[in-house]
């Protein structure tokens, strides 16, 4: 069945180049009203310019869709707010969020100033924060939401130079999990892609052969597949190059040692079990981790008696 949009409205943070673009337009493509956020700054959040912003709501437009730009900085909770209460008395509502906007300041560990680790997480992790919590009580009234944050492998698995930034995008993930509990009754669903995409954020860093194959429309595909009615919940995509596959996070049955056994040693000789994958399961909230240990510990109280 083809995904539609109409009567859906939406936000793309980011959206006047690469992923963020690319999304915008096919949302407006089918039937979506779209607000194109972008503050216009180089890959290192550094400079403010519409330009971009603008052309894509001219290319929406053009084509008899209905967009709006918006130069928010997404790290600023009250421009953020001021983008939705223009949206809402526009459109009077906010189905979807795509939080895309971010920035790079790539160096080693060592010689990573602290001021750009931290307006790396202000830009992803705050400002996925700020734009979720300015559109949340409205997508609990309408009891109707979605929203994708943009996580990375950087954030999931690690990359040399990126500490700021896959902090950052783990964090995400972190905030993804929380908000699929407390959005469930409203029918709030909160995912996360994780692409791969040949975009400035990556055009010095990989020959152009490979660039062409990492269209940013073949992500885009994997990202309105997570905005429309049948979403999934908690779903983490990764994207890339006509690739799809999802990652998850998994926690394996582990071992109980008893409290008069408990040491480093013995953690340590357990280490084998502790690890065995064999019966690895994932976990719906934080606290079925200790519901499982508590049920352990139980049990061997029970067969001592």
């Amino acid at each position: 069945m083809t995904i539609s949009f109409e009567g859906k409205v939406a936000i793309v943070t980011g959206a006047g180049n690469g992923l963020g673009r690319s999304h915008a337009i096919e949302l407006a493509a089918r039937g979506a009203k779209v607000v194109i956020n972008d503050l216009g700054g180089a890959r290192d959040g550094s400079g403010v310019s519409s330009d971009a912003a603008q052309e894509v709501v001219r290319l929406i437009t053009e084509k008899g869709g209905e967009a709006f730009a918006h130069g928010a900085n997404v790290a600023k909770f009250d421009e953020v707010q001021d983008m939705v209460k223009q949206t809402m008395e526009k459109w009077g509502r906010v189905d979807i969020l795509i939080n895309n906007a971010g920035i790079l300041r790539d160096k080693s560990f060592a010689k990573m100033p602290l001021e750009d680790f931290q307006l790396v997480v202000d830009v992803h992790l705050m400002g996925s924060v700020n734009c979720s919590k300015a559109v949340w009580d409205i997508m609990r009234e309408q009891n109707y939401g979605r929203i994708v944050m943009t996580t990375s492998s950087s954030g999931m698995y690690g990359n040399f130079g990126q500490s700021n930034y896959g902090a950052a995008k783990m964090a995400v993930l972190g905030l993804m999990n929380t908000l699929v509990l407390e959005g469930a009754k409203n029918d709030i669903r909160v995912n996360a892609l994780s692409p791969t995409a040949g975009t400035r954020m990556t055009e010095d860093l990989m020959p152009e052969n490979i660039l062409k194959l990492l269209s940013p429309e073949a992500v885009t595909a994997g990202a309105l597949a997570l905005c429309d009615d049948d979403a999934p919940n908690r779903f983490i995509l990764c994207a890339g190059a006509g690739g799809y596959a999802s990652t998850r996070l998994f926690e394996t049955d582990g071992c109980f040692i008893p409290e008069d056994q408990q040491s480093p040693e013995t953690v340590r000789e357990n280490w084998s079990t502790i690890s065995d994958t064999e019966q690895q399961f994932t976990l719906d909230s934080g606290a079925l981790q200790t519901q499982k240990f508590l049920g352990k510990a139980m049990a061997f109280i029970q067969s001592q008696q």
